[in-house]
């Protein structure tokens, strides 16, 4: 099993990865806060693009938090799988929408310090974390990505188990994952710091590569 020092470590090895887009005007590096940012600010400064983040609020089914029936994006995005939301109440829904709402507003607020609100249109997005255990929140970030118009959508991670990048592949138009290990574990098992990052971290990154 490989593992990463750090998340910096784990940026600057799919930077390598991700040369041809550097410098190239269309491509916006988007990390899913909070650990994916640490991860795309190095990519982000590596390849000379964008950083930006996108912030992505599973909605989750009431009895099972972590089946996920729909996300909310910025700008009142909002995606649902219709089959899984059907079998729930619209009150239900409504409170946790009302929920997940509140907290990406917090987000939001926090995150994008008074810079104009995000707009992928036209743009190729490369969404970044730093693993992947189910891939629901990548997977969210994907649709909500398209949404906002993005014209291709990436994903980049240092890691995840090969059902998450499976169900990605679907999903994504490009997937680069250099790890898929068949016995994966959880996604901190593949770093020596795997450190909860704060948000004062995060709005550092975004400040540095403004």
């Amino acid at each position: 099993m490989t593992t990463y020092r750090d998340r910096a470590e784990a940026g600057r090895m799919l930077a390598d990865r991700l040369g041809d887009l550097a410098g190239r005007p269309d491509v916006i590096v988007l990390g899913l806060v909070r650990g994916g940012v640490p991860v795309a600010r190095v990519i982000a400064e590596r390849l000379g693009t964008p950083l930006d983040v996108l912030v992505v609020r599973k909605l989750g089914v009431p009895w099972a938090p972590e089946v996920a029936y729909g996300a909310l994006g910025p700008g009142g995005v909002q995606v649902l799988n219709e089959m899984v939301a059907g079998r729930i109440g619209e009150d239900e829904r409504a409170e946790v929408r009302r929920n997940e709402q509140t907290e990406l507003d917090r987000r939001e607020r926090l995150y994008r310090g008074g810079r104009p609100q995000l707009d992928l249109t036209g743009r190729t997005a490369v969404i970044v974390d730093d693993g992947l255990a189910t891939g629901a929140t990548a997977r969210a970030a994907v649709q909500v990505a398209r949404h906002l118009g993005a014209a291709r959508v990436m994903v980049a991670v240092p890691v995840g188990s090969d059902q998450a990048y499976e169900m990605l592949a679907q999903e994504a138009d490009q997937v680069i994952c250099p790890q898929v290990p068949p016995d994966f574990a959880a996604v901190g098992a593949y770093y020596d710091d795997f450190h909860e990052v704060s948000d004062d971290e995060v709005t550092q990154a975004l400040t540095a590569t403004a």
